[in-house]
């Protein structure tokens, strides 16, 4: 047994958690935003999986696409999770989150939807950490029937033997996918800032692409060369991201400091009374 597990594990999920809740807290501060947007995003990703994984159970169902050609595969599951996720998305953004038209709380509004993802999947890996930890103190014979105790066993020795490296995995997949949600928002966000429908598709487009790679990758070398492509991704979302900033609209504040108050208006300026006498008419009589 490895033993250091019992540190690593942990600390990815400590890592998973800090970055999720860390940018809900930095980010509304540094943009001087509501946290609503964070929770919106959140929401809506949770809401997002209620309809898709069903439908991707109901598929598989249905369809068995286990069975086809890797890549077709790949890519119906690609597509699932774009339609829904991207659909999902621009809803929330339309019906919703109708204030979110700038790329500062778009940015928070993407922040809030991977964020609940990391958030999840961090939840996920520390309670088979909690079972496998009760795994690994009980007899396991007690547990499960005979015929089942041998692939127990098995996943139980398998887990309890991964390299420290291998259990930071979780922690470093949802690091680099933080930022491809983030991208994904900014370019539904464009359908309502540019007022150009295609945007969504991109969007859609884009994490088809993202997905289906990673599926393929991952079925045909591994986690560690998924990982080396989603970095990849990780960067050309990076770049989306800062190539897609606008300029921010002006707070309340600072247009109240350009515009001038109605009293002192042009055309309202308020000129010192003249007083009446002799010497002030003639002054004011046209000359030849």
């Amino acid at each position: 047994m490895n033993s250091i597990l019992y540190f690593t594990f942990p600390l990815g999920v400590i890592l998973i958690f800090s970055l999720a809740i860390g940018l809900g807290v930095f980010l509304p501060r540094r943009y001087n935003l509501s946290w609503r947007l964070y929770g919106i995003g959140a929401a809506l990703f949770v809401f997002s999986q209620i309809l898709h994984i069903p439908f991707n159970l109901l598929l598989n169902k249905l369809f068995a696409p286990e069975n086809w050609q890797p890549i077709y595969s790949a890519v119906l599951w690609g597509l699932s999770a774009g339609l829904f996720e991207e659909l999902v998305r621009y809803g929330g953004l339309r019906w919703w989150a109708k204030d979110a038209r700038s790329w500062a709380k778009g940015v928070l509004f993407g922040s809030g939807w991977g964020g609940i993802e990391a958030i999840l999947v961090g939840a996920i890996i520390l309670i088979n950490y909690i079972y496998m930890i009760f795994l690994r103190t009980q007899d396991l014979s007690t547990i499960v029937p005979p015929e089942q105790l041998a692939a127990l066993q098995e996943g139980v020795n398998a887990y309890w033997s991964l390299a420290w490296y291998d259990s930071m995995l979780g922690a470093l997949e949802r690091i680099l996918v933080l930022p491809i949600q983030i991208s994904l928002t900014i370019l539904v966000l464009q359908v309502f800032i540019r007022g150009q429908s295609r945007w969504l598709w991109i969007a859609i487009a884009w994490h088809t692409l993202l997905d289906a790679v990673a599926v393929i990758i991952v079925r045909q070398w591994g986690a560690y060369a998924t990982e080396g492509i989603l970095a990849i991704f990780t960067l050309l979302s990076i770049g989306i991201i800062f190539a897609l900033r606008g300029e921010e609209p002006r707070s309340d504040d600072e247009v109240q400091e350009i515009v001038p108050d109605d009293k002192h208006d042009i055309g309202q300026v308020e000129l010192p009374p003249i007083e009446e006498n002799p010497d002030n008419i003639d002054q004011t009589r046209f000359t030849e």
